[in-house]
């Protein structure tokens, strides 16, 4: 027995930060069932890259700019007359303490890791409602615990929780589902970036090494790969996830479920 809503064919998916990695990946699943994808961006290379891939239309705008994401809207509503599911994927950097972050690289974190996602869904949320569409915001294993000296990350990502929920309470009654995914280490180029880093610093021979090493501990010892992080997001982009709203779902390898002060008893082979 099938649920109803569950085929995304024919469906408009809407994709922040659609032009590389989890976004990337997220628009080939929906453009591989038949659905009719837009991948939002900043910069119109990458976005033309998957557009040629997928068949996606490609929108170059800043989602957290409200001019800017109205005209992405109105753009995307000119061209399918609908909008189904949003996926709030943009994000960015944020990679300092409190004490070494100044005024403008806070600023700078939350707007591409929160207003990107407040500004997206406000734009979209009356064509959503009139479609009873959903929202998934991806968030971060970041939005749920804290990492050394990713203050703007940190904070930007767990508000991305709060703000799944409280779109959840407010529009479930109109018949909008809103829920969170939050991956642990993706293999991205924004996670390739960071593991160079890592491996210099910590003089590992590769990023491979790097990989393996923050993963260690991981009970799937090893990232995730867009793809993984896309089947979720598809999932609750769809009438398979029909009764679920205001969720969030932890998608890391078993990260989450390590109990930290036990780690020296794994390495010890106890």
């Amino acid at each position: 027995m099938g649920y109803a809503g569950a085929d995304v064919a024919g469906k408009v998916v809407v994709i922040t930060g659609g032009g590389t990695g989890i976004g990337a990946a997220i628009a080939e699943r929906y453009a591989a069932e038949g659905a009719h994808v837009v991948v939002v961006g900043r910069r119109r290379e990458p976005l033309d890259e998957v557009a040629q891939r997928t068949g996606a239309l490609a929108v170059v705008a800043d989602a957290a700019d409200a001019a800017s994401a109205r005209a992405a809207v109105t753009e995307v509503l000119s061209h399918f007359g609908r909008i189904d599911v949003l996926v709030n994927n943009a994000g960015g950097h944020g990679f300092s303490p409190v004490g070494e972050t100044d005024d403008a690289g806070w600023a700078s974190s939350l707007q591409a890791n929160l207003n990107t996602a407040f500004v997206m869904s406000r734009e979209c949320l009356p064509a959503l409602i009139e479609a009873k569409g959903q929202i998934v915001v991806i968030s971060s294993l970041a939005g749920l615990f804290a990492g050394p000296s990713v203050a703007g990350y940190t904070v930007g990502k767990h508000a991305l929780i709060g703000l799944t929920k409280t779109l959840a309470r407010d529009y479930g009654k109109h018949g909008v589902r809103v829920n969170a995914v939050c991956p642990g280490w993706v293999q991205t180029p924004m996670a390739d970036a960071e593991m160079d880093e890592f491996a210099s610093h910590a003089s590992l021979d590769s990023r491979g090494d790097a990989y393996a090493t923050v993963t260690a501990d991981v009970p799937l010892r090893r990232p995730a790969q867009p793809s993984e992080i896309a089947s979720v997001v598809r999932f609750l982009g769809s009438g398979e996830s029909s009764y679920m709203n205001g969720a969030v779902l932890v998608v890391d390898g078993g990260a989450h479920i390590v109990d930290l002060p036990t780690i020296a008893f794994d390495h010890a082979g106890m």
